[in-house]
């Protein structure tokens, strides 16, 4: 008997429709790998609360002692983004801290970010220069941006030094700054050393030292020398309002000092919405206050080049 040639049937598929199923097919492969991984997105791209941030994130304030640091750091992290820190009264506060792990606080603003790229700040500020406390703090505007690091300064009128302003770019003058001083007078602008006689006349810091970044680089650099003392707590741990605004102020007394330390004591007022320090006081060897900053407002916002430009209409370079 002979058999007829097999000729397999053929099936004639739309391209588009086959176009439209491998795509189908290799999201669901996507959509898979994706709940394995644990790496679901929101729609617009914004990664989901992992199911062990979540349930970090629902412990009570009264239990945080009782987690891991990693877990600890978390939630801090959730709880003030959310606003459910500064929700908190003082004695919820007072305890939450209290039952913190001695390296949550450190590792949190170390995780950071502890400033913005681009931000302006107003600042009470007083410090003690070559022996001498001022009978009122330098009021300030600043304005500041990194990558390059440009910063414009001005003291505001109800403060000491009232009128002076100054302009720093770094990629124009790494070391240098170019300013004025206040008053009637308004002497003419010189460009002047950032650890000239002109500098260090007002302060003991340089103008980069302006900023929420610097008091929290300055905790962390402490801290490692603390550890080394064998200082593992702050001494004394407050809910405060300073200036308006609630922080949780922490209070560091050292052994021996200055000079292996910045301060004999210093004490750091901790925001509630962001892992930087809104305030600071430190206290040289004889008990007397050297240093006093209060971060009023600080504020995101983006500027042009006209900001950092002294020919700017809005100064008085």
């Amino acid at each position: 008997m002979t058999y007829p040639k097999y000729q397999p049937a053929r099936t004639v598929v739309n391209a588009g429709f086959a176009r439209r199923c491998i795509r189908l097919a290799a999201g669901g492969m996507l959509v898979c790998a994706t709940i394995v991984t644990g790496n679901v997105c929101a729609e617009d791209g914004t990664p989901s609360p992992s199911p062990v941030d979540t349930a970090t994130s629902a412990v009570a304030p009264a239990q945080v002692g009782k987690l891991t640091v990693d877990q600890q750091v978390r939630w801090l992290r959730r709880a003030s983004q959310s606003g459910a820190l500064e929700k908190l009264d003082d004695a919820q506060l007072l305890a939450l801290f209290q039952s913190l792990d001695t390296l949550t606080v450190p590792r949190y603003v170390k995780e950071g970010p502890n400033g913005y790229p681009s931000y302006e700040f107003t600042m009470a500020r007083q410090e003690r220069i070559r022996g001498v406390w001022p009978a009122e703090p330098d009021h300030m505007l600043v304005r500041l941006t990194r990558e390059p690091l440009r910063i414009y300064a001005k003291w505001l009128p109800d403060g000491a030094h009232a009128g002076q302003e100054v302009i720093y770019d770094e990629s124009k003058r790494s070391d240098e700054m170019y300013g004025h001083l206040g008053g009637l007078l308004n002497v003419m602008p010189i460009w002047a050393s950032l650890n000239g006689v002109l500098a260090r006349a007002q302060s003991n810091h340089q103008v980069r030292d302006l900023g929420t970044e610097y008091i929290a680089q300055q905790f962390l650099a402490e801290g490692q020398k603390f550890a080394a003392a064998g200082i593992t707590r702050p001494n004394r741990i407050q809910v405060k309002t300073i200036g308006g605004l609630r922080v949780v102020a922490f209070t560091y007394e050292t052994p021996t000092g200055q000079p292996e330390f910045y301060a004999k004591k210093e004490t750091l007022g901790l925001d509630l919405r962001h892992p930087w320090f809104r305030s600071v006081e430190s206290y040289d060897n004889e008990g007397r206050i050297f240093e006093k900053i209060l971060f009023e407002t600080v504020t995101p916002k983006s500027f042009d080049d006209a900001t950092f430009d002294p020919r700017n209409p809005g100064y008085r370079f």
